[in-house]
């Protein structure tokens, strides 16, 4: 493990966790790679004078909005929370978005620097949104993105809110959008309601590297606003790059983001260089994140050893001039004919194995639920209940038990439910990526 850091910026450290023991033969090696971002808060306050951040609000306007009338009010109360909770520097705008996307404040395609004055003036502007047309989400990204790529700021973000589904705009319009603004800014998505896609509003969040929820309770808005509006203040380092160096021969078979959520970065790779791709891991500040990392190596006699690959937490420089390494990892492969250290699985390797298996299973056994596969269903679901069980992921435990009847979770026998809230389906669906840490001994 090495450690590197800048005056003033987070601390990064990589852990790399492994089984580096294969068999004669063996070509898999599976290695989770932790990295830790400390010190954040003092870079905070060095960054507040700097406008280090810039941040639009995109609030759905569409006619939907106005049935019940609290989630249109909601929206209102939850937007000027998080105006609240912008520090001093913070460059920021508002959206309404239907059919169409409208700039709210400050307008004229502008960002708004925030101060007493400005968070006021946004606040009193947010009075005007009212509700009435249609949903075409990729309209209310772009304007985000324009106004977004006029700030230098480090930290450029979005928060988008819908309650509908996207039926305004052809899907391919959405997923252009989606690559056109990746790496350009984050976003955290959010569901009010239960009448949106879920699939939808994960993938906006998966594909801008933020995080995504369900609200179905309006009332609850302006918690979840001012909690992402915080952390969103807490970061401090962006467009962070893990770098993937392997030898010759070595091929990497996937990359995987395991906690705090899964997320597959396996298809984020760009080229860095011969034997090296560099995979996106957006925005940091005082937090830990795992990473699942498979490699394939060549077959070796026992014996024999190597480095199956190098990681290296990577942080952009100015323009012309090369990355800063900010920490660095190493995956090792090493041959024996001891059966029992070859077969042995590491912990954070078989934990996190399972959390990936139990999001799975969880998106299946739903998708054949909503497909009245009832033997399928309960199978996965089954087995997803059996998973959470297994490593104490209680919070996703009690919202299988939404879903099903647990008859022996440790054997994963469950029944399904007869009737299940369409709040309670998509809560589970929308959260099943929501990993627990493994239990350091």
């Amino acid at each position: 493990m090495a450690n590197f850091a800048k005056p003033s910026a987070p601390r990064f450290s990589v852990e790399v966790y492994q089984n580096e023991f294969l068999p004669e033969g063996g070509r898999d090696v599976h290695a989770i790679v932790t990295v830790t971002s400390t010190g954040g808060a003092a870079a905070t306050r060095a960054a507040a004078a700097h406008g280090s951040a810039a941040v639009v609000i995109m609030v759905d306007c569409s006619g939907s909005m106005e049935y019940p009338p609290d989630k249109m009010r909601g929206a209102r109360e939850a937007t000027a929370a998080a105006i609240d909770t912008l520090r001093d520097g913070t460059a920021f705008a508002v959206i309404a978005g239907t059919h169409v996307a409208k700039e709210v404040y400050p307008g004229q395609g502008r960002l708004a620097v925030a101060d007493p004055a400005t968070r006021a003036q946004a606040k009193e502007a947010l009075r005007s949104l009212s509700s009435g047309g249609g949903t075409a989400i990729g309209t209310w990204l772009r304007l985000a993105d324009g106004l977004l790529r006029q700030s230098s700021a480090a930290i450029r973000h979005g928060i988008l809110l819908t309650d509908g589904r996207n039926e305004h705009e052809e899907p391919a319009v959405l997923r252009a959008t989606l690559e056109a603004c990746a790496g350009r800014f984050t976003c955290d998505a959010r569901g009010v309601g239960t009448d949106w896609e879920v699939k939808e509003v994960t993938g906006i969040a998966s594909a801008l590297l933020g995080s995504a929820d369900i609200v179905a309770d309006p009332a609850h808005l302006t918690e979840d606003f001012t909690r992402m509006m915080e952390n969103v203040m807490g970061k401090e380092v962006a467009d962070v790059a893990l770098r993937l160096w392997t030898p010759v021969g070595v091929e990497i078979q996937y990359v995987k983001q395991v906690a705090p959520t899964v997320q597959d970065l396996s298809d984020r790779r760009t080229g860095a260089g011969p034997r090296a791709g560099d995979y996106p891991t957006g925005s940091w500040g005082d937090e830990s994140r795992e990473y699942h990392v498979c490699v394939r190596v060549p077959a070796a006699s026992v014996g024999q050893e190597m480095l199956a690959a190098r990681a290296t937490l990577l942080f952009p420089g100015a323009p012309g001039e090369p990355p800063a390494t900010l920490a660095q990892g190493l995956v090792r492969a090493v041959w024996t004919d001891d059966l029992a250290a070859s077969t042995a699985i590491n912990p954070q390797v078989a934990h996190y194995t399972g959390q990936a298996e139990l999001a799975q299973a969880i998106q299946q056994g739903l998708e054949a639920r909503k497909l009245g596969d009832v033997g399928g269903a309960t199978a996965k679901l089954g087995r997803a209940v059996q998973l959470a069980s297994a490593s104490g992921n209680a919070d996703t435990a009690k919202l299988l038990a939404k879903v099903v009847d647990v008859v022996d979770a440790a054997a994963g026998t469950v029944r399904l439910k007869a009737k299940v809230a369409d709040a309670d389906e998509m809560t589970l669906e929308t959260r099943s990526i929501q990993t627990v840490r493994v239990k350091k001994t």
